[in-house]
């Protein structure tokens, strides 16, 4: 079992809320190993534009319900250094990796405000699924550039040592954004499908509910070191959803990537 996974800001009950709650996971067995320095930076530019594009839809969302919030504090941006946290970020996936302990870590949230939603209810189950749903377009995106890439490795002989390389990078894409679907909807605040089983439960239940927020990075921890028959299960339909897209585009996955392909994703 190998993990990466992004968390973010738990101020929950802050007028100003945080909705850059994208925890990661790449916990299936079809899912990528960090055990070199190599595989990193090949996996790098996909990771972080997931990431990325995941904390730009929140933000983008959050504007067309009429929060200005991620704007005007510079936040609704590409730029990856204006996602970056110094401990979320940095120093707990370290301090976790040290302890050798499932690895947690985080963008910085985009900051958001629900009480400009024009529609409060509605803007907060949009702005926090928005995040899942572009990850689902990358998933798609990444699918198509595989067999683009594959089409264009059969004009010459000479592009497959680097369209190989691309090619597993983007079916890397595919299974990470698909386990980035699935853990972002697990319902512990703050991860994004609690800001939907929120609305689901009594009023009284609900406030109850999110005030877990203030522990979810504890639970999640928890969850991730003891939980992991309860998180494959989970995860499982993310990982044959995943599984169906790479199979339907592996005739256009050349020889060359194959090597890449066990190295990235094991399979």
């Amino acid at each position: 079992m190998t993990a990466f996974r992004t968390a973010a800001s738990l101020s929950a009950n802050l007028p100003s809320q945080s909705q850059g709650r994208s925890l990661e996971s790449a916990f299936t067995h079809s899912i990528m190993t960090l055990g070199g320095f190599t595989n990193f930076l090949l996996i790098l530019p996909v990771l972080l534009f997931s990431v990325i594009a995941h904390e730009y839809a929140h933000g983008y969302a959050a504007l067309k319900q009429g929060d200005t919030t991620a704007l005007t504090l510079g936040r609704l941006t590409w730029n990856p250094a204006k996602h970056i946290d110094p401990f979320m970020t940095i120093l707990l996936p370290l301090m976790l990796a040290v302890m050798h302990a499932p690895i947690l870590g985080g963008a910085k949230p985009v900051p958001v405000n629900p009480r400009n939603y024009r529609q409060f209810k509605r803007g907060d189950i949009i702005v926090s699924l928005a995040g899942v749903f572009t990850n689902l377009l990358v998933a798609i995106g990444c699918t198509i550039v595989v067999v683009l890439l594959g089409l264009l490795a059969r004009t010459s002989e000479a592009l497959h040592p680097s369209i190989g390389i691309l090619q597993a990078m983007f079916a890397f894409g595919i299974f990470l954004n698909m386990i980035l679907i699935a853990f972002n909807l697990i319902p512990i605040p703050p991860l994004d499908g609690s800001h939907v089983m929120k609305y689901l439960l009594p009023a009284a239940w609900s406030l109850r509910y999110q005030e877990l927020g203030r522990y979810g990075l504890l639970i999640l921890i928890l969850l991730l070191y003891f939980g992991q028959k309860v998180l494959y299960w989970w995860m499982t339909p993310a990982s044959l959803v995943g599984n169906a897209m790479f199979r339907a585009v592996k005739p256009f996955v050349i020889p060359a990537a194959d090597p890449w392909v066990q190295r990235l994703l094991g399979a």
